[in-house]
């Protein structure tokens, strides 16, 4: 079958002759894919930032498609259903699935005892193969898969997979309180989301802080927020303090990860070596720009190893820090109502659509920035029409 295959830091290419997915377990379930993204973590694999990524391995956590094969077990799918698959892979009956924290699932990932199971994410997350391929194998079949509703558009389904769950939870983790001041570090697809969202918990100004021009312009237009180039400030966070009357902003959050420039230092030992779990730059401002006692929300993808992080600031500024993988399962239900009413679009962030054989140029054009891309879907042959 057609699948993205990944040769090394900046190398990957299609191969047409991936052997076809097969079921290995009673709960599995075979889906032919409709659509797949390419998402900002997608990038940290393709730049070799994110350990034990093999070659040989298929990307891609957000996919849509429809089931042409269930396992023994399955009961809540048929063939033909159309549905779209969270990036958790989740068993749905650990202890933490039980708590709706499907993103740390105990039994989907044997590779580590934080993150559960992630489609396409290097072995570290499971080692799972993912959506930018014609077919993939979806375990726990009865668990995560949504059925897409008859009125809902496939692009905004296959949003729902990670990207708009994820923004909103770092808005919802921020405990934004009505008339609160939120800064976002990061105009990326996430970035952008998560300032749509900040609005619906009752946040009185919003403000995006990047480095790329069309990416705020992108921002300011979709989620009607201030922007800042941090490249046109002295320092970010004295821009929060001198536009909060020197508290700093009731919350903020990192919605970059590990490949945030802005900081040398940072960028040498966290991209360049590495010697810790990314460049922590995007964290630091946050920290350091948040008011005491407020929340810093995190939802930047970091290594798996020890990062340098202002401990001390954290302590002394009574700051909170609320951070994970989105639990997808646990939003989808109000996330498809915001959809349903028009309180979220979520097609509208989509830049390019194109041909999952046009793939490692859609990863060259997303990654240098290139055409003013914030959000590629990939669409696969057989489902074109």
């Amino acid at each position: 079958m057609l699948a993205m295959n990944y040769r090394g830091p900046f190398r990957i290419r299609i191969d047409h002759d991936k052997p076809y997915p097969e079921i290995k377990h009673p709960n599995d379930a075979i889906v032919r894919v409709t659509r797949s993204c390419i998402c900002g973590s997608d990038l940290h694999l393709y730049h070799g930032l994110v350990p034990d990524t093999r070659v040989g391995s298929t990307f891609g956590h957000e996919f849509t498609g429809i089931v042409e094969e269930v396992g023994s077990s399955v009961e809540k799918l048929k063939t033909g259903d159309h549905v779209l698959v969270p990036f958790n892979i989740a068993c749905g009956v650990c202890s933490f699935c039980r708590q709706e924290l499907y993103g740390n699932c105990h039994e989907s990932n044997p590779e580590a005892t934080a993150v559960g199971g992630i489609f396409g994410y290097s072995h570290t997350a499971g080692g799972y193969d993912g959506g930018q391929a014609e077919y993939v194998r979806v375990p726990y079949a009865d668990v995560g898969p949504m059925i897409i509703p008859d009125w809902m558009d496939p692009e905004d389904a296959v949003l729902l997979t990670d990207v708009i769950p994820t923004g909103y939870q770092s808005a919802e983790m921020g405990g934004i309180q009505p008339g609160d001041t939120v800064i976002i570090f990061g105009a990326g697809p996430i970035g952008i989301i998560a300032a749509k969202c900040s609005w619906l918990f009752g946040a009185g100004r919003v403000v995006v802080i990047d480095q790329y021009d069309y990416r705020l312009e992108f921002v300011k237009n979709y989620a009607q927020c201030e922007v800042r180039n941090f490249r046109e400030l002295r320092d970010p966070v004295v821009f929060a303090k001198q536009t909060t009357d020197s508290l700093g902003a009731d919350v903020c959050i990192d919605a970059v990860g590990c490949e945030a420039a802005g900081n040398a230092v940072e960028t040498l030992l966290g991209r360049k070596i590495p010697m810790q779990g990314g460049s922590t730059t995007a964290l630091h401002w946050a920290i350091n720009s948040v008011k005491k006692g407020g929340i810093v929300s995190v939802v930047g993808v970091y290594g798996p190893i020890d990062s340098l992080a202002p401990v001390g600031n954290i302590v002394n500024k009574g700051i909170t820090i609320r951070a994970n993988q989105a639990s997808v399962k646990r939003l989808l239900p109000r996330l498809v109502e915001h959809v349903r009413s028009g309180v979220l679009n979520p097609k509208e962030i989509i830049t390019h659509r194109l041909p999952l054989e046009e793939l490692p140029e859609a990863y060259h054009m997303f990654s240098s920035k290139l055409d003013n891309c914030i959000k590629t879907v990939l669409i696969p042959p057989k489902a074109a029409s």
